[in-house]
């Protein structure tokens, strides 16, 4: 799975690693060349007594070692920009495919998961790449020359090397496949820390409120200590890597040493030959440590690249219609007829459906209301309108066209969903209001926030339409948020307003002058309410009753009070009789 990732995105950049490549090449065969140098300037000078020799062959060694640095700084430089690159680029398809997401890969994975995905699990496969261009190319280069250089000097010394080379990958390999599960369970572990530490961050209100501090305080040292139990034993296998690597160079040093004296004594080989034949011992141990370097980022980067490919490969259950169609507009020139015909939802793996043949019908020019018990369906058959998730069964039609065949362009300007949970992005008011329409100019913003009953709020707040608002809205209230968000829908103006409990956090005299407001300015849409408050809705020209994923009742509020015992039911558990006429 790592192979197939940094081989997919690294096919742009082909030239550029191969300049890398070449780069290292020449680097390390200038580091290769250095200590035959540096052999000859002890054999035929320093032992000679031949200073003009010296000199000569000194001033060749400063000529290679200015050479191995430019070209070392070149492919560190060029490794440095194309591993970026790799990150950025693989950030961005997974930020792209989980933009494509409907709520149910949301919920598969979680937003915790999905945001270490997208940081710590790419940048480690991007920290991979960096090493491989700036250490990994050049290790077998220097491996493999090192060896042909060595028995240039001389072959019995190096068949010292047929055991160096072997114990030490044999060794490595051990502990490196016993790292591979323990990265994957730090992985795992981050995902809780973040899935807490979020959890606890968006909740504090709550927590505080039921004075549950010390609660969360040990969910969260749970957490905590489990990653760091998990890591402490994957530190602990990387902690043995290195003593390891140089218990076996040290120990081969010695061997070569002492084999080495006697081949001198023999006079099978020059004090020279063994200064240089010691120098290569090394570059090619460095080289297999250099590997073993790697090889510890390799566990956990395969771990990080499953994680990352998985994300990638899971396609959306929204899937964009192949060819997209746009309604036509009806004989008097409107938009926005709005049917559900025989729909069932049920989520993957659920025994019962939320919605079960669910079939009602919103005109334009008319308010069509949902109500219903909690966990009744609502917001799921609001949901379905925008295909924040698909009907499993049935059809939803906007103008007569299936909304799985409507351009994806056409229904983002025919539908303005105002959720049950209203967001605001960080920035101003103005870029909030503006999210759907970017052109929109001033005096449409301010009329937006006039039918929304938030002109006055945000004419008092500091800089008005370029007022700063945190992320998520957390610097105004749940009702200006709530009223920001409906003027954000109004700005769109499209022929189909969906209001998913959008009035809750208001109170009934400023819910009665927005209704009274939205009524004037969407005379011509359609408008579909969810509500919980009978008041916001008892004045719709339709109101449809579900009760457990089904349509149970449809008429006005005085038909429904005279004929549908679960309407009756729920106005009444808010109103008296008197007020419920």
């Amino acid at each position: 799975m790592l192979v197939r990732l940094i081989r997919a995105y690294l096919r742009p950049y082909t030239r550029t690693i191969n300049v890398i490549v070449l780069l290292q090449l020449v680097q390390t065969l200038a580091t290769l060349y250095l200590p035959t140098l540096n052999a000859d300037i002890i054999d035929d000078g320093v032992v000679k007594g031949d200073t003009g020799y010296i000199l000569v062959v000194g001033g060749q060694m400063v000529a290679v070692t200015l050479v191995q640095i430019v070209c070392a700084i070149g492919a560190v430089y060029f490794g440095a920009r194309t591993a970026m690159a790799l990150g950025r680029d693989i950030r961005a398809d997974v930020f792209d495919r989980v933009q494509s997401f409907s709520a149910r890969e949301m919920g598969r994975f979680g937003a915790p998961s999905l945001i270490t995905r997208t940081t710590n699990d790419v940048q480690q496969v991007q920290m991979l790449c960096l090493m491989s261009f700036t250490l990994m190319v050049s290790a077998p280069i220097m491996c493999v020359g090192g060896i042909a250089m060595a028995l240039n000097q001389d072959v019995p010394l190096s068949g010292l090397l047929l055991l160096i080379v072997p114990v030490l990958g044999i060794t490595v390999t051990l502990i490196v496949r016993r790292m591979r599960p323990l990265f994957r369970d730090v992985q795992e572990r981050i995902d809780t820390v973040n899935r807490v530490l979020r959890e606890q961050i968006t909740g504090i209100r709550v927590i505080r409120a039921f004075v549950r501090d010390g609660h969360e305080r040990n969910r969260f040292t749970g957490a905590n200590t489990a990653l760091m139990d998990v890591s402490l034993r994957a530190g602990r296998l990387m902690s043995l890597m290195f003593p390891t690597v140089m218990l076996v160079v040290n120990l081969s040093s010695v061997a070569v040493v002492w084999a080495g004296g006697h081949r001198i004594d023999s006079g099978g080989m020059q004090i020279g030959a063994l200064t240089a034949f010691i120098s290569y011992l090394m570059q090619i141990l460095t080289s297999v440590m250099m590997a073993t370097f790697m090889f510890m980022m390799v566990p956990r980067a395969e771990v990080c690249a499953e994680r990352v490919q998985e994300v990638l490969d899971t396609g959306t259950s929204v899937v964009p219609p192949l060819v997209p169609v746009a309604p036509a507009a009806s004989a008097d020139g409107g938009r926005g007829l709005l049917e559900l015909r025989g729909v069932e939802f049920r989520y993957p793996g659920a025994e019962e459906p939320v919605l079960r043949d669910v079939s009602l019908t919103a005109q334009p020019g008319r308010t069509t209301a949902v109500i219903g018990s909690t966990g009744s369906g609502k917001s799921t058959l609001l949901g379905l309108v925008p295909r924040l998730f698909d009907a499993t069964d049935g059809s939803v039609r906007l103008d007569g066209v299936d909304v799985r065949d409507l351009d994806p362009a056409v229904m983002t300007r025919s539908i303005g969903l105002v959720p049950q949970k209203p967001y605001l992005f960080s920035g101003t008011v103005a870029s909030n209001l503006r999210y759907g329409k970017p052109d929109a100019s001033d005096e449409e913003l301010w009329q937006a926030l006039e039918t929304a009953q938030a002109r006055d709020f945000v004419e008092a707040m500091e800089g008005g339409l370029e007022a700063p608002i945190a992320q998520g809205g957390s610097n105004v209230s749940g009702g200006q948020r709530q009223r920001l968000a409906i003027a954000r829908a109004l700005v769109l103006r499209p022929s189909v307003y969906l209001f998913d409990d959008s009035f809750s956090a208001l109170d009934y005299a400023t819910d009665a002058r927005l209704r009274a407001a939205l009524a004037d300015e969407t005379g011509n849409a359609t408008v579909v309410i969810v509500a919980q408050r009978v008041s916001t809705i008892r004045g719709a020209d339709r109101i449809v009753v579900l009760d457990e994923g089904r349509v149970v009742g449809s008429g006005t509020h005085g038909e429904l009070m005279a004929g549908n015992q679960t309407y009756r039911e729920i106005v009444l558990s808010q109103l008296t009789e008197q007020e419920a006429v």
